[in-house]
This record gives C-alpha cells, sequence and structure tokens, in this order.
C-alpha cells in the first residue's frame, strides 16, 4: 500500500474544502485527538475535555461522542456524562458512539434519550 503520514498538532488544517480542527480530549490521563470538521464534531475514547476544547465544539450543528455504558468508567464518557456534554454545548443533533452491551437494548435506551440525541448504529449514515 502507498501510505503518505501526515503529522498533526493543535492547530487547524484543510482536507480538500473541509476545515478540520484537531481537539486535544482526554482518555484517562492521556491526551488523545477528537475532530471537528465544519459543524461536526466527532469525538471517542474521552471521559474529559477542558473547558478551552469545549468552546472550539460550541456552534457544532452534530456531535458523535462515546457513551460506554450507565456506569461511570475510568476512561470514557458514561451515558449520564454524555448526555450533559451535549446539553452543556447546546449541540442540537447528537449520536453516541463506542456504546457497550451494559448499556442495555438500543430500543429501550434510544426512547428514554432527550430530543435531539440518538443510539449510533452499524450502517448509520449522516448528512453533514
Amino acid at each position: 500500500p502507498n501510505i503518505a503520514l501526515n503529522t498533526i498538532d493543535n492547530e487547524g488544517f484543510i482536507i480538500g474544502d473541509i476545515p478540520v480542527l484537531p481537539l486535544e480530549v482526554w482518555h484517562l490521563k492521556m491526551p488523545v485527538y477528537a475532530f471537528r470538521f465544519g459543524d461536526f464534531t466527532y469525538i471517542t475514547d474521552a471521559n474529559r475535555i477542558d473547558e478551552s476544547e469545549k468552546e472550539k465544539i460550541r456552534g457544532s450543528k452534530i456531535i458523535v461522542v462515546n457513551a460506554l455504558r450507565r456506569e461511570k468508567h475510568i476512561s470514557h464518557f458514561s451515558l449520564d456524562e454524555a448526555i450533559a456534554l451535549v446539553q452543556e454545548l447546546e449541540v442540537p443533533e447528537a449520536y453516541f458512539t463506542h456504546i457497550s452491551h451494559q448499556l442495555g437494548k438500543h430500543g429501550e435506551v434510544e426512547k428514554n434519550l432527550p430530543k435531539g440525541i440518538h443510539l449510533a448504529y452499524d450502517g448509520l449514515k449522516l448528512v453533514v
């Protein structure tokens, strides 16, 4: 395979005509990257986001974020933490990913989520 590696840092960059903004989030004590692509933000494997990085997320129209299970976890957002994050940032449409079987049955969880918040699923396509 022909692979070209590009080193990134916290500075934004462009892919085609899409602005990409790296976001430093936390996976326990390890900083990891999430990304904002225009009005779409994608965060997985995180349990904490510093206030300065939250400011970079504000104004997103869609967010995908991990919500591992109902119980608190050492390095991932729980369902309640993910809901609180979406509501704090006032993102109108959210999809939870990186979910475990411990969260419960998809249909049961989905019907109890706040308006605009959904569980992601295999094959989901979002228009951004």
